[in-house]
């Protein structure tokens, strides 16, 4: 688990990924020559800013994974913006970096006063000196790790990129797509989605990511088929997927929510008729610095995607 405790702790919030995408780079560069088949790396930021594809062979199928968090930006008079939907409970450790050095404050409430002079209440730091506006703060990271599970902030979604990583090892046909911005509204994937099928002809997805434990979708139970959140994938694709799983022996849930989204969504809507799914662990309180997940749902997952890219 050193892989993902070191992508656990790296700070990467929505618009901020450039770092993240260099230390991908770095580590594809690395071991990607002793990988099944080395990749074709494609990095090119006039027409995909800081997102990457990897392309193995002959591709059929593309994953896509995203590479941001969650996190907070400064405001003005100590007061945050959240960027993304993190949870917000008072107390919890935040670090980031500003031009006077490095940061190790605690989110809290801030009290302002409007324009008609009222007290109001914000969210905000405390922290010995003021932070420059603009700043990113992220949670601190605390990994945990048992026999049985795994803890941290951010395995959403650096669970997914090192399922992705892993699945490059032993990856003969296929693409590897790090998106960027999911976290705060989405919006490379449209044309991630138009480069991958201009270039190599290829219109399926699978979306490598992490949902929520349910009452349907419990720990321990294998990982999450999604049938549907606030998109619906066609289902003619899903259960391709699902007759897949049950061939292999591997142990999954179906997921039926009403909310939620991930990089499907914006697969949906691109204008390419795309086929996704999304296929991925549940966690347990997801958002916060403590989203835990099983080991068994970790191995189901890795599992299923190397079934998947195989046969689909």
């Amino acid at each position: 688990m050193h892989l993902l405790k070191t992508l656990c702790a790296f700070p990467a919030p929505s618009g901020e990924e450039a770092g993240l995408t260099q230390f991908v780079l770095d580590y594809v560069r690395e071991h990607g020559p002793g990988w099944r088949q080395p990749p074709l790396v494609v990095h090119d930021e006039n027409r995909l800013q800081d997102c990457l594809v990897l392309v193995f062979g002959q591709p059929r199928t593309a994953v896509f994974t995203h590479l941001d968090s969650i996190g907070f930006m400064v405001r003005y008079g100590r007061g945050l913006v959240p960027i993304g939907g993190p949870e917000t409970e008072i107390g919890y450790q935040l670090v980031g970096e500003d031009a006077q050095g490095k940061i190790a404050c605690t989110l809290a409430v801030t009290k302002t006063e409007d324009e008609d002079g009222d007290e109001t209440e914000a969210l905000g730091y405390e922290f010995s000196r003021a932070v420059a506006p603009g700043t990113s703060l992220t949670f601190a990271c605390d990994f945990r790790e048992t026999d049985t599970t795994v803890q941290s902030c951010y395995l959403d979604n650096r669970l997914g990129l090192w399922v992705a990583l892993k699945l490059a090892e032993t990856l003969e046909h296929g693409i590897l797509a790090f998106s960027c911005g999911e976290e705060h509204g989405g919006g490379s994937v449209p044309y991630l989605a138009r480069f991958i099928y201009e270039q190599y002809g290829v219109r399926q997805a699978l979306i490598c990511d992490i949902t929520w434990a349910s009452e349907g979708v419990r720990p321990g139970q294998g990982c999450a088929i999604s049938r549907r959140d606030s998109a619906i994938p066609r289902r003619s694709y899903v259960e391709r997927i699902r007759r897949l799983a049950e061939a292999a022996g591997v142990p999954y849930q179906l997921e039926v929510e009403e909310h939620g989204g991930s990089d499907g969504r914006e697969l949906q809507r691109a204008d390419v008729a795309w086929d996704w799914c999304f296929v991925g662990a549940p966690e347990e309180n997801v958002h916060t610095p403590h989203e835990l997940v099983h080991k068994a749902d970790i191995a189901s997952m890795l599992a299923l995607y190397q079934v998947l890219l195989r046969e689909l």
